[in-house]
């Protein structure tokens, strides 16, 4: 505990040694890169190391301040004495996503030197990569608001450059754009609670925000509207870092990055940073109550939604993408249903499966040199460790026991059972349906069958540098749920559930393997959307909301708002700063014309001044 600091440290250090002395270099000798590549690993390893050993010492029954830095104190009448820190917060929570961040930052930072080896930009990507696991890591042991709104910015810097790394590329600008834009949207809204609370409850420290004694007394002493109204502005920040219906767009657009970063981002680090979130403030959410029901409903429908789209596509990494979204709304729904432990619980085996099913998604398009399905098929045999690691992965995410996504949904749906919510419930169950039937259509189509191109297929071999970390996440992913269950299983069991949500699993799975992976078989016209029903089309085209997100921002905030304030500002501005200066040009004419130089007219206008001067005088006195 007492080098805790070093945490941070090491992903800070890759980020500057790289950008500042190895990136130059890079770019002039071949060498550097591998040395970018190598040493990224290493401060990687070092944080992972430190922060297993901090998990093997902490106490995860009780809180712990490791260290705290005051950089600012706030002396005014409104907030009064405030004092802002730098501080390393640990419970429970916190230790859990430092173990899960470095670790997943360590085995992509190896599978990242074989997928971008042959990049020239590779030593700017590795400094990149530090920055985002900095940041992440900042932002999961801060203690107060401030400082996690700070690291949470720099979470979206990172994102946004990690996003639109090939910026030579303009669907990655675009996709870079566009998660920054709906993320800052969200962020505004994130701040002004964060102000606002801390105006309410005189800090913007969690211990504070969560003592039920002092909400007691801010309920009683403050209109309770009041804190419903922050706490809402509060979650909306992570509304639209988790990506929850309707900021969902960004997410799967965010694809466009390396497949490395898709890995990271998806996994365990930005997107569950809004579950994060609630879940560090539940305290205070709960006592509220607003937050965790808009929470349960939001996510929910996400969960199903998402899901929907995932089993029409055909991009690889796009169905990873919306499977996430439906994985984060479990996350969500289950913060509103009052299941935190079951939540964080999905969090950490998500993380696991999540990230090994992007990095085998990668090495697929690192061998047939496309995303999409229609180029994929009859890889089992050229791609050994990819495909039973995802065959792993799959049943995982599935929810088929003893896998290790199986645990931590059976305690989710049993939080919604338990809080009476059978609305939210059954939504989750049938959406557990969905996801086995939308991953094993990946999992068939990508290596069963025959291979839909042939040349790719036969030239097709597995990089150790990418298949090393992906062997290493299939273990979390088989027996992590079943090792932690016993730790984290809160609410009494259902004898029914389990067997319900199992039957689900292998009910989705059937449906897919009868329509994509059956003897007999025609994978191309499975993959046919041209001749489907209307219905099959809005959903693969994700029901148009890209199109209408384009649409709205094009005609009514660009032509529309932005289109009045031009002719506001044209019009009404521009035309008043026109008439003030076509007064003092007249103006300006008039003394010129009174400045002519004749002697004769100034001693007239002289002596007319003192007549004048003089007859005003008189009639005055």
């Amino acid at each position: 505990m007492k080098y805790s600091w070093l945490i941070l440290m090491f992903p800070m250090l890759s980020f500057l040694i790289n950008g500042v002395i190895l990136n130059p270099l890079g770019k002039k000798n071949e060498v550097f890169k591998k040395i970018s590549g190598y040493f990224s690993i290493s401060m990687a390893l070092f944080s992972m190391v430190f922060a297993l050993l901090l998990a093997a010492e902490f106490d995860f029954k009780r809180d712990a301040l490791l260290w705290s830095w005051e950089w600012m104190q706030l002396l005014s009448e409104t907030f009064g004495a405030i004092s802002l820190k730098i501080s390393f917060y640990c419970d429970s929570i916190s230790v859990m996503m430092l173990v899960v961040i470095t670790v997943i930052s360590f085995l992509v930072n190896i599978y990242s030197v074989g997928y971008m080896k042959n990049d020239p930009s590779a030593t700017r990507f590795f400094a990149l990569l530090g920055l985002f696991s900095f940041s992440m890591l900042g932002l999961v042991v801060s203690s107060n608001l401030i400082q996690m709104y700070i690291f949470w910015e720099l979470v979206g810097i990172s994102s946004y450059l990690l996003i639109g790394f090939w910026y030579h590329k303009p669907s990655a600008v675009s996709a870079s754009k566009q998660a920054f834009i709906l993320t800052r949207f969200a962020d505004s809204f994130f701040l002004l609670g964060i102000l606002l609370i801390g105006f309410l409850l005189n800090s913007f420290d969690f211990s504070k925000w969560n003592d039920p004694h002092i909400l007691k007394i801010v309920n009683i002493t403050v209109s309770h509207r009041w804190l419903a109204v922050a706490s809402v502005l509060v979650f909306m920040g992570a509304w639209g870092k988790s990506a929850m219906f309707p900021l969902h767009i960004w997410l799967p657009n965010a694809m466009e990055g390396p497949t490395p970063v898709s890995s990271i981002i998806h996994s365990a680090t930005m997107v569950v940073a809004g579950v994060y979130l609630t879940a560090r403030l539940f305290p205070f959410f709960e006592s509220i109550g607003t937050v965790l029901e808009v929470a349960a409903f939001i996510g929910a429908f996400t969960a199903f939604f998402a899901a929907i789209i995932a089993c029409t596509q055909k991009d690889i990494k796009r169905i990873l993408a919306y499977s996430t979204l439906s994985q984060l709304g479990y996350m969500m729904f289950a913060l509103g249903v009052g299941g935190l432990t079951a939540s964080m619980f999905h969090v950490f085996t998500h993380a696991f499966f999540k990230c090994m099913l992007f990095l085998i998604a990668g090495a697929v398009i690192h061998v047939v040199h496309s995303n999409n399905l229609d180029e994929m098929g009859g890889l089992r045999k050229k791609m050994p460790f990819a495909y039973f690691s995802c065959l792993i992965g799959c049943l995982a995410i599935a929810g088929i026991p003893p896998f290790s996504g199986f645990w931590s949904k059976d305690e989710i749906l049993l939080s919604a059972w338990a809080a009476g919510n059978y609305a939210v419930f059954f939504a989750g169950l049938f959406t557990g349906g969905l996801t086995a039937f939308y991953m094993f259509r990946m999992f068939f189509l990508t290596f069963h069958g025959k291979a839909r191109n042939e040349h790719a297929v036969a030239h097709a071999h597995e990089d150790p540098w990418m298949t090393l970390p992906i062997v290493v996440l299939a273990i979390p992913s088989a027996v992590i749920g079943f090792l932690v269950h016993g730790f984290v299983a809160g609410e009494q069991p259902v004898q029914w559930l389990p067997i319900a949500a199992t039957f689900m699993g292998v009910l989705g799975i059937s449906i897919a393997w009868f329509l994509y992976a059956r003897k007999g078989t025609n994978a191309e016209a499975a993959l046919e959307t041209d001749i489907r029903p209307p219905w099959y089309k809005i959903i693969y085209h994700k029901f148009y909301f890209d199109e209408m997100y384009y649409s709205f921002t094009r005609n009514f905030l660009i032509k529309g708002i932005g289109g009045f304030l031009k002719a506001f500002d044209h019009y009404f501005i521009d035309a008043i700063g026109d008439f003030i200066a076509g007064v003092l040009q007249w103006l300006g004419k008039g003394v010129r014309m009174m400045q002519s130089g004749f002697f004769a007219a100034y001693a007239a206008l002289f002596a007319t001044g003192i007549v004048f001067g003089m007859w005003v005088l008189i009639e005055l006195f």
